[in-house]
Protein backbone atom coordinates (compact mmCIF):
# COMPACT_ATOMS: atom_id res chain seq x y z
CA UNK A 1 0.00 0.00 0.00
CA UNK A 2 1.26 3.28 -0.92
CA UNK A 3 0.42 6.27 1.64
CA UNK A 4 0.88 10.16 0.96
CA UNK A 5 -0.11 10.08 -2.86
CA UNK A 6 0.37 13.90 -4.04
CA UNK A 7 -2.79 15.97 -4.53
CA UNK A 8 -5.11 14.88 -7.55
CA UNK A 9 -3.66 11.24 -7.96
CA UNK A 10 -6.54 9.61 -6.78
CA UNK A 11 -8.84 11.66 -8.90
CA UNK A 12 -6.64 10.84 -12.49
CA UNK A 13 -6.96 7.36 -11.15
CA UNK A 14 -10.78 7.29 -10.93
CA UNK A 15 -11.18 9.31 -13.95
CA UNK A 16 -8.74 6.70 -15.93
CA UNK A 17 -10.68 4.23 -14.22
CA UNK A 18 -13.81 5.43 -15.70
CA UNK A 19 -12.07 5.42 -19.24
CA UNK A 20 -12.53 1.84 -19.83
CA UNK A 21 -16.32 2.29 -19.23
CA UNK A 22 -19.31 2.91 -16.19
CA UNK A 23 -18.53 1.22 -13.00
CA UNK A 24 -19.81 1.07 -9.24
CA UNK A 25 -17.31 2.79 -6.33
CA UNK A 26 -16.05 -1.15 -5.69
CA UNK A 27 -15.54 -2.02 -9.16
CA UNK A 28 -13.37 1.22 -9.72
CA UNK A 29 -11.25 0.96 -6.64
CA UNK A 30 -10.41 -2.63 -7.82
CA UNK A 31 -9.75 -1.55 -10.95
CA UNK A 32 -7.04 0.80 -9.42
CA UNK A 33 -5.45 -2.40 -7.52
CA UNK A 34 -5.23 -4.18 -9.74
CA UNK A 35 -3.91 -2.09 -12.90
CA UNK A 36 -1.22 -1.00 -10.26
CA UNK A 37 0.10 -4.49 -9.26
CA UNK A 38 -1.68 -4.49 -5.97
CA UNK A 39 0.39 -1.45 -4.99
CA UNK A 40 -2.36 1.21 -4.66
CA UNK A 41 -5.37 0.01 -2.19
CA UNK A 42 -7.97 3.29 -2.09
CA UNK A 43 -10.02 3.33 1.15
CA UNK A 44 -13.21 3.24 0.73
CA UNK A 45 -14.13 6.94 2.20
CA UNK A 46 -11.33 8.39 0.16
CA UNK A 47 -12.90 7.25 -3.10
CA UNK A 48 -16.87 8.24 -2.34
CA UNK A 49 -15.36 11.43 -1.44
CA UNK A 50 -13.48 12.01 -4.66
CA UNK A 51 -16.29 10.09 -7.13
CA UNK A 52 -18.66 12.78 -5.48
CA UNK A 53 -16.42 15.88 -6.12
CA UNK A 54 -16.15 14.69 -9.26
CA UNK A 55 -19.34 14.50 -10.49
CA UNK A 56 -20.49 17.40 -8.69
CA UNK A 57 -17.51 19.03 -10.68
CA UNK A 58 -19.26 17.34 -13.93
CA UNK A 59 -16.86 14.92 -14.40
CA UNK A 60 -18.69 12.10 -14.25
CA UNK A 61 -22.29 11.09 -14.21
CA UNK A 62 -23.93 8.59 -11.83
CA UNK A 63 -27.01 6.19 -11.87
CA UNK A 64 -28.36 3.66 -9.99
CA UNK A 65 -28.44 -0.16 -11.61
CA UNK A 66 -27.47 -3.55 -10.31
CA UNK A 67 -24.27 -4.64 -9.23
CA UNK A 68 -23.01 -8.01 -10.34
CA UNK A 69 -23.94 -9.27 -7.19
CA UNK A 70 -27.29 -8.11 -8.04
CA UNK A 71 -27.07 -5.10 -5.42
CA UNK A 72 -28.34 -2.09 -5.97
CA UNK A 73 -25.41 0.33 -6.59
CA UNK A 74 -24.34 3.64 -7.89
CA UNK A 75 -22.62 3.23 -11.54
CA UNK A 76 -20.23 6.27 -12.47
CA UNK A 77 -19.66 7.17 -16.09
CA UNK A 78 -16.98 9.85 -17.41
CA UNK A 79 -18.69 13.17 -19.01
CA UNK A 80 -17.69 14.67 -22.05
CA UNK A 81 -15.84 17.51 -19.43
CA UNK A 82 -14.74 14.11 -17.26
CA UNK A 83 -13.00 12.83 -20.54
CA UNK A 84 -10.78 16.14 -21.92
CA UNK A 85 -10.06 17.00 -17.97
CA UNK A 86 -8.17 13.00 -18.24
CA UNK A 87 -6.45 13.81 -21.10
CA UNK A 88 -4.87 17.45 -20.09
CA UNK A 89 -4.20 15.89 -16.40
CA UNK A 90 -2.64 12.63 -18.14
CA UNK A 91 -0.17 14.99 -20.22
CA UNK A 92 0.25 16.75 -16.85
CA UNK A 93 1.30 13.61 -15.27
CA UNK A 94 3.46 12.43 -17.52
CA UNK A 95 5.44 15.47 -17.65
CA UNK A 96 5.71 15.55 -13.51
CA UNK A 97 6.94 11.72 -13.35
CA UNK A 98 9.72 12.60 -16.94
CA UNK A 99 10.99 15.19 -14.66
CA UNK A 100 11.09 12.87 -10.96
CA UNK A 101 12.88 10.44 -12.85
CA UNK A 102 15.34 12.97 -14.25
CA UNK A 103 16.25 13.93 -10.79
CA UNK A 104 15.78 10.53 -8.95
CA UNK A 105 18.04 8.98 -11.19
CA UNK A 106 17.90 5.32 -12.39
CA UNK A 107 17.32 2.59 -9.65
CA UNK A 108 19.99 0.74 -9.08
CA UNK A 109 20.96 -1.94 -6.76
CA UNK A 110 24.33 -0.84 -4.50
CA UNK A 111 27.34 -3.17 -4.53
CA UNK A 112 27.87 -4.68 -1.09
CA UNK A 113 31.26 -4.15 0.41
Amino acid sequence: MLFGLLQGTLDILVLQALSEGTNHGYGVARWIHEQTDDTLVIEDGALYTALHRLEKGGLLRSEWGRSESNRRAKFYSLTAKGRRVLREQTDTWHRTANALFKVLGPRTRKASS
